[in-house]
C-alpha cells in the first residue's frame, strides 16, 4: 500500500534469552543443574547469541543459583556444543552480579578461563526499591558500581547497568523519566557498555514505553547501548516490545514460557530470604515476555532474528515439563500462523454449491454488482 501505511521498526533485531537467570529466580522449586545445562545448550543451538544464565549473588538469598559456577563450567565444556561446531567467540554468556563481592567471583572465574563474558548490576530510580534489592543506598551503590566496572574492564568482561522502576515502583508508586535518563547517563559515564532499561514491575503502558525510548534514543542514538526488558504483570509485554521497536530499539530480552519475576522466597517448601514478601497476590501471574511469542511475532513481521523459530517452540514445550505447569506462551499451544491451505479443515460442498449457483471459482460478489465501489463523502469523511 506504500510506505506511509507501514509501521516503522528495525528489520534486524538481537534477542537475548535470559530464562536460566531471570526466568528461574522466581521458581519455588530447584531446577536441576542437568536441566539448566540442557536448556542453555538448546538455546545456543536455536541461534541465541546473548544468554543470561545465572546469578553470582549470595546463594543464601538466592539458592536457585547455588550451582552457578558448575553451570558455567559445564556449558563452557559442553561436548554437545563442541560436536555441533559452536564457537564461543560468537556467544555471550552473562551473569548478574548485584554486589561487588559477586563481581569479584566473576573476575576470578574469568581469569581461570570459564567465567562470564558479560556481567550486570542494577539500580532503581526508586531508592526504596533499590534498598529492597541490594540493601544499599544509591550513593553507596554508585561508588561500588564504579569500582566494579573498573575490575570488569581490566578482566575483559563486558558490563551492563540496569535502570529499573522507570515506569513506576511497586513500593513507592510513580517515578520520573528524567531520573531514568540521568541514571542511564551516569552508568555510561562510569564505564557501562550497555543499559538494560527495565520494567520490573510490569507498570509500563505502550504509549509511555514509546515516549520513554524515543526520549532515550533522541538523547543517546547509538542503539547498541540500549536493551529493552519488559515484565508482563498486567499483560502488556508484547505491546511494549512493539512500542520499543517503533522507537528504534533493536535489542530485546525474553524468557521461555514467560516465567520469572521477583526472587522466590521459598525453595522446595523451605522459606528463603529472596527480596522479601511478594508484591502481588498471585506470584505466578508475573513474569517476562515469552520468548516463544516474541520470536513468532517478529518472524511474522519480517524481522530478522537469526533464531530457529520452530526449535524455540519445541524448547518451550519441554520447558513446561521441566517447570511442571502450563506456562504463559500462547505460541506453543497454537503454533505459527499457517502459510499454506489446510485441506483437513475445508468443509465439503463449497465447490458444488458454487457450480449449482453458476458462480465462477473465486467469485466473491454477486455478478450484477459493480467491479469496484465508490463511497459517498458522507460515509468516507473525505471531500
Amino acid at each position: 500500500m506504500g510506505d506511509k501505511f507501514e509501521l516503522s521498526y528495525p528489520k534486524k533485531v538481537r534477542v537475548g534469552d535470559i530464562s536460566m537467570r531471570e526466568g528461574l529466580q522466581h521458581e519455588e522449586h530447584y531446577i536441576p543443574l542437568e536441566a539448566k545445562v540442557y536448556y542453555v545448550e538448546e538455546s545456543i543451538l536455536a541461534g541465541f547469541k546473548r544468554l543470561e544464565i545465572t546469578n553470582f549473588g549470595n546463594p543464601y538469598i538466592l539458592p536457585q543459583f547455588n550451582d552457578a559456577e558448575d553451570l558455567l563450567k559445564r556449558v563452557r565444556d559442553s561436548k554437545r556444543l563442541s560436536r555441533r561446531g559452536i564457537n564461543f567467540d560468537d556467544i555471550e554468556l552473562t551473569v548478574v552480579c548485584i554486589r561487588e563481592n559477586a563481581i569479584d567471583r566473576a573476575v576470578a572465574a574469568r581469569k581461570e578461563g570459564w567465567g562470564p563474558d558479560r556481567v550486570g548490576m542494577m539500580v532503581s530510580t526508586d531508592e526504596e526499591h533499590h534498598w529492597a534489592n541490594s540493601r544499599s543506598t544509591l550513593p553507596e551503590y554508585w561508588e561500588e558500581a564504579e569500582r566494579s566496572i573498573r575490575k570488569c574492564l581490566d578482566a575483559d568482561i563486558r558490563f551492563f547497568g540496569t535502570v529499573s522502576t522507570i515506569w513506576g515502583s511497586p513500593i513507592s508508586g510513580p517515578t520520573r523519566f528524567e531520573d531514568a535518563l540521568e541514571f542511564t547517563k551516569r552508568w555510561l559515564r562510569i564505564g557501562a557498555q550497555e543499559i538494560e532499561h527495565a520494567d520490573h514491575d510490569g507498570s509500563a503502558p505502550p504509549d509511555k514505553v514509546y515516549r520513554y525510548f524515543s526520549m532515550i534514543i533522541d538523547e543517546l542514538p547509538n542503539t547498541d547501548l540500549h536493551v529493552a526488558h519488559f515484565h508482563v504483570t498486567r499483560g502488556w509485554g508484547l505491546a511494549n516490545v512493539l512500542a520499543a521497536l517503533h522507537a528504534g530499539v533493536d535489542i530485546h530480552e525474553g524468557v521461555f514460557g514467560g516465567i520469572g519475576g521477583q526472587p522466590a522466597n521459598f525453595l522446595d517448601r523451605i522459606p528463603v530470604p529472596g527480596t522479601g514478601d511478594y508484591y502481588y497476590i498471585d506470584p505466578n501471574s508475573v513474569g517476562l515476555v515469552s520468548l516463544e511469542d516474541l520470536v513468532v511475532m517478529m518472524d511474522e513481521m519480517g524481522i530478522e532474528t537469526g533464531i530457529d523459530v520452530d526449535r524455540v517452540l519445541a524448547i518451550g514445550r519441554k520447558m513446561e515439563k521441566t517447570i511442571g505447569r502450563r506456562l504463559r506462551s500462547e505460541s506453543i499451544l497454537n503454533g505459527r500462523i499457517p502459510k499454506e491451505p489446510r485441506e483437513e479443515f475445508k468443509r465439503k460442498g463449497l465447490k458444488e454449491t458454487k457450480e449449482k449457483r453458476k458462480e465462477e471459482p473465486g467469485q466473491l460478489y454477486p455478478s450484477h454488482w459493480p467491479e469496484t465501489v465508490e463511497l459517498p463523502p458522507e460515509i468516507t469523511g473525505k471531500g
